[in-house]
């Protein structure tokens, strides 16, 4: 039994975006925090790709001096867009190539899965169980909010969580909107789903953290029950640290393990030439995040107008 190889230190390296909001950081700690206890077998680090410290590289090489041999990088993001198809890849290659001697893997963003379905069904109906009225959902229109990005197979995958949601729940209409960079934003969603006559509107943010944008999917939403006092618009919550989260989250550790690990490329822009986007085929793999790595929060004040690629879960 002695001869037996012994299996590599393994180190796992949770890959978060960053965000201005503390919040949003404060969260996605406690989902690192999280992680660390469901696989204890593992060293766990975290890291941002911007704003926020530390950094990912900082993450990178604490594993490394602490010995790892094998490195399992985690994207903390619900969608691929540019920061999993191109910053995250960017930062991992840059470290695997400095360090040959370190199996470093890269997995898959969490994308449609059916734990997040059923913690995001539960987020709606928490907020449905604290209104004060009662509204049979046929007279319920859900408005599903997406981050919005500059990718369209990303902008897709929100559209299908919110027919999913509307089939599965049983609701009498639904719409999707953005919270940026794409169409149509959440004040424009708004000012059409209440021409639709539904009695309640549930306002539903398909994020993992609060932050700015998530803050800013609620103003609209204040706003629109302001204006239209007939309809009842209800704020539910976002994801979070759902266990269902978790789990999703620990599953793509294991596909990295067992190298089941594969993202959908088929519509991506990188790769196929999608309508609209024929001229990003064949771009290289290239970070666009050097400017803006841990920079902080907004209690820094830096500011950082990056609106292209969009896949953070705050």
């Amino acid at each position: 039994m002695d001869d037996l190889p012994q299996a590599p230190k393994t180190g796992v390296m949770i890959c978060g975006h960053g965000s201005r909001d503390q919040g949003a950081v404060s969260q996605f700690n406690t989902l690192a925090g999280h992680l660390k206890e469901k696989l204890p077998q593992y060293d766990i680090e975290s890291g941002f790709l911007e704003f926020a410290s530390p950094v990912l590289r900082t993450g990178l090489d604490a594993l490394k001096a602490r010995g790892a041999e094998r490195i399992l990088c985690l994207p903390g993001m619900l969608f691929a867009a540019g920061h999993v198809k191109n910053d995250l890849p960017s930062e991992v290659n840059e470290f695997a190539a400095e360090n040959p001697d370190i199996d470093v893997r890269y997995g898959r963003e969490l994308a449609i899965d059916r734990r997040l379905l059923k913690a995001a069904a539960e987020r709606i109906e928490e907020a449905e169980a604290q209104a004060e009225t009662k509204v049979a959902r046929t007279d319920t229109l859900l408005m599903v909010v997406g981050r919005g990005t500059n990718d369209s197979d990303a902008n897709s995958n929100v559209c299908k969580i919110a027919r999913m949601l509307w089939e599965g729940m049983g609701f009498g209409w639904a719409e999707v909107s953005y919270s940026g960079v794409t169409t149509p934003l959440v004040d424009a969603g708004f000012a059409h789903a209440v021409k639709l006559g539904y009695k309640r509107i549930i306002v539903f943010p398909y994020f993992l953290f609060t932050g700015i944008l998530v803050q800013r999917i609620y103003d609209w939403a204040d706003e629109a029950g302001a204006a239209h006092p007939e309809v009842e618009i209800l704020k539910a919550g976002y994801l979070n640290d759902h266990p269902l989260l978790i789990d999703t989250f620990i599953d793509r550790v294991g596909e990295m393990l067992s190298g089941e690990n594969v993202m959908n490329c088929q519509l991506c822009k990188y790769r196929e030439q999608i309508i609209g986007f024929e001229g990003d085929v064949g771009q290289p793999q290239v970070g666009h995040h050097h400017h803006v790595r841990g920079i902080g929060t907004d209690h820094d004040h830096h500011h950082h107008h990056h609106h292209a690629n969009g896949d953070k879960g705050s």
